[in-house]
């Protein structure tokens, strides 16, 4: 007995798989989207202070409100000290 037959013997199970099946592709594409994010580091040889490289312009989190960067002086200070 295959897999849709048994679907369509038992049709209370349809609704069942149809959530099971988004449930498990909304967290497949959230991990996949998580992989890109700037704080996740998949080669640490290749570039190991990958935050260095993030664009502070730009929204690192998924929903963002009222956010506003300014660059912190005293980092800025070491930044260059140590350059």
């Amino acid at each position: 007995m295959g897999f849709f037959q048994l679907l369509m013997k038992k049709k209370e199970l349809i609704p069942l798989v149809m959530f099971m099946t988004v449930a498990a592709s909304g967290a497949s594409s959230f991990a996949v989207y998580s992989l890109w994010k700037s704080d996740v580091i998949i080669d640490r040889k290749g570039n190991p202070e990958p935050w260095e490289n993030v664009d502070p312009t730009v929204p690192q989190k998924l929903i963002t409100i009222n956010q506003q960067w300014k660059p912190i002086e005293e980092l800025q200070q070491v930044r260059r000290a140590t350059r």
